[in-house]
C-alpha cells in the first residue's frame, strides 16, 4: 500500500476538512497517511505522494501555517527528483488570485524536481460550498493508481 504525506495549508478550515476526508478515505484503502497541519521538509518523507490540500490567502498567498514550509523548500532546494505530488487547491473564483497559493508551491517543489502525480483540482467555493465533495470526487478518480 502507499504511503501518503497530506500537507495542509488553512485559514479558514475548508482545506482541513478536506484533508481529514482524505485521510478516512485513504486509511479505509488500507494505505499509511500523516496529515501535516504545520508541514517541516524533515518530517515529511521524500519518496511518499505529497498531497497538499491547500488554500489561497490574501493576495494569492498561501496561508500562514503552510509558508513556512513553501520557504524551507525555496530556501533549502532539497532534491526532490524521487518525490510526486498532487495539489487540491481551494479557493474563491471572486478574487483574481483565484487558487494561486498552491500554484507558489507547485512552482518551488518542481524547481526541485517534483513530479506531478496527477492533474490538480481547482475547487471554486462559490460554486462547491461543501469543498469536501468535489475533492472526493477527485480523488476517487485516481486513487486506484496509489
Amino acid at each position: 500500500m502507499a504511503k501518503i504525506d497530506i500537507l495542509v495549508g488553512t485559514t479558514l478550515g475548508n482545506a482541513e476538512y478536506v484533508a481529514d476526508e482524505f485521510s478516512a478515505v485513504l486509511s479505509g484503502l488500507g494505505h499509511e497517511n500523516i496529515i501535516h497541519m504545520t508541514p517541516k521538509f524533515t518530517d515529511l518523507d521524500p519518496k511518499s505522494l505529497w498531497l497538499i490540500v491547500s488554500s489561497t490567502h490574501g493576495a494569492g498567498d498561501l496561508p500562514d501555517n503552510i509558508m513556512p514550509f513553501l520557504e524551507e523548500i525555496l530556501s533549502q532546494k532539497p532534491d526532490l527528483s524521487g518525490t510526486k505530488y498532487a495539489i487540491c487547491a481551494i479557493g474563491d473564483s471572486s478574487y483574481d488570485t483565484f487558487c494561486q497559493g498552491p500554484e507558489k508551491l507547485a512552482q518551488a517543489l518542481e524547481s526541485c524536481g517534483a513530479q506531478v502525480y496527477v492533474d490538480k483540482i481547482q475547487i471554486d467555493v462559490q460554486y462547491h460550498h461543501v469543498p469536501e465533495d468535489p475533492a472526493l470526487a477527485w480523488l476517487e478518480q485516481w486513487q486506484d493508481r496509489l
